[in-house]
């Protein structure tokens, strides 16, 4: 009869290290520890993205509902700020969803960019600070807002009331690097404010049958506001949204669109995500309601994109410092 050989202590403790050493390995290396982990590098950044050369004021604009124009401008804004760019966040749409997403107030009565348009109070009297990120600004649009288009049609100048409420003066007091003008779904007065409002365009595109549907109305209301209101806007950019990789369609739309626009198509492109769809539920952006995410990393992706363009970023070279527009003087803003 066979015995069973005897086993030191000190072999036995050993052995348990070993153990124990390869069961906190596994524990690492988790899907959720990984998760978990890139949640922290979104959450806690360790690089800080440059300061543009000269302030950039974005209108993030497309007729199409649903192409993901609030997402893309709220997670775009808290991309940038996470990143230590001070970014404000127009809400121009009656719905006041990019408020919501930001966690701010907008019920009726709320100091907002309605007030602002009919010129009743100015732009540093409706900000509001996200509770998300401290560089992390909001004008809230409120239901009031769905009749401003006929308030403004009697009013002098009434296509850039937005472009002088957010004069150079207003925005250096607020030592914003980045402003986001999110638009209504349509071509309205108050898409033409923002447009004239604006230096670029932000065209988000959803990969779809009907993406480029209507695009040509859009570009041709562009062309018209740059010859006759605001000769200095340019599309900038393209963000292809809702890209799903199991369809040959979406590959179909994504080529079909950088054939057309070129290098004005950021190379990220956004993923179909229910966790991007969930967030706002929350009265959050994705990179605050689950940072580790492949929709938040990929929105992380695209301002990290926007922001290294080089034709923004120091006048082509690299670092801090300033002309044109100055940042000077920030003033805190706390409501």
């Amino acid at each position: 009869m066979s015995c069973a050989p005897e086993v030191s202590p000190e072999a036995l403790d050993a052995l348990s290290g070993v153990s124990a050493s390869a069961d906190h390995s596994e524990a690492v290396w988790t899907p959720i520890a990984e998760e978990a982990e890139r949640a922290t590098r979104v959450k806690h950044p360790t690089n800080r993205l440059p300061r543009p050369f000269r302030r950039r004021v974005l209108a993030v604009a497309n007729q199409k509902g649903g192409v993901g124009k609030t997402t893309s401008t709220v997670n775009l804004a808290a991309g940038l700020a996470l990143q230590g760019l001070r970014t404000l966040v127009v809400d121009l749409d009656p719905q006041g969803n990019a408020s919501t997403a930001l966690g701010i107030e907008h019920r009726a009565g709320t100091p907002s960019v309605y007030e602002v348009l009919l010129g009743e109070i100015g732009i540093v009297d409706a900000v509001v600070v996200s509770p998300q990120s401290s560089n992390l600004l909001c004008i809230p649009a409120t239901i009031d807002l769905a009749g401003s288009e006929i308030e403004l049609v009697s009013m002098v100048a009434r296509e850039s009331r937005l472009s002088r409420a957010l004069s150079s003066g207003v925005l250096d007091e607020l030592g914003v690097d980045y402003v986001f003008i999110d638009c209504p779904p349509s071509l309205g007065l108050l898409t033409v404010n923002a447009l004239v409002a604006a230096r670029e365009v932000l065209i988000p595109i959803q990969c779809e049958y009907y993406a480029l549907e209507g695009l040509g109305q859009l570009l041709r209301n562009i062309e018209l506001v740059q010859a006759h209101l605001n000769p200095a806007l340019t599309v900038s950019t393209i963000l292809l949204t809702m890209y799903d990789g199991r369809t040959k369609l979406a590959d179909q739309v994504t080529a079909e669109v950088r054939q057309h626009f070129g290098d004005q198509v950021l190379r990220t492109v956004i993923p179909r995500s229910v966790k991007v769809s969930e967030a706002p539920g929350f009265g959050q952006t994705v990179l605050a309601y689950d940072p580790g995410s492949r929709g938040a990393l990929s929105y992380l992706d695209a301002a990290q994109e926007i922001a290294l363009n080089r034709g923004y970023v120091d006048g082509g070279h690299s670092g801090n410092g300033h002309s044109g527009e100055g940042h000077s003087g920030a003033r805190e803003v706390s409501r």
